[in-house]
């Protein structure tokens, strides 16, 4: 199983150059990217740990992680709604 601190560099190559960065309270991130990892063991993808996952991939493809509803949050808000990823700002 991957651990955290790769899926945290992984991620973070490839956020960042597309302006979403973690959140600079890394307990908080690792927490939330275990709990990704989490649902990927249980359900077999990356479902957002702050949401109720159905357990159905189809069902839940606007929740995969990053979801639908991250780009729109970090725009109006600064951060997504589990506060992983963040603006620049």
């Amino acid at each position: 199983m991957m651990e955290v601190e790769q899926l945290y560099e992984i991620l973070r190559k490839v956020q960042e150059p597309k302006g979403y960065f973690f959140n600079k309270d890394r307990g908080l991130v690792f927490d939330l990217l275990s709990a990704l990892l989490t649902n990927k063991e249980r359900y077999g993808y990356m479902g957002c740990p702050c949401r109720l996952l159905s357990g159905d991939r189809g069902n839940d493809r606007d929740i995969l992680c990053p979801c639908d509803y991250r780009a729109p949050d970090v725009e109006e808000f600064g951060s997504c709604y589990c506060n992983l990823y963040v603006s620049r700002e």
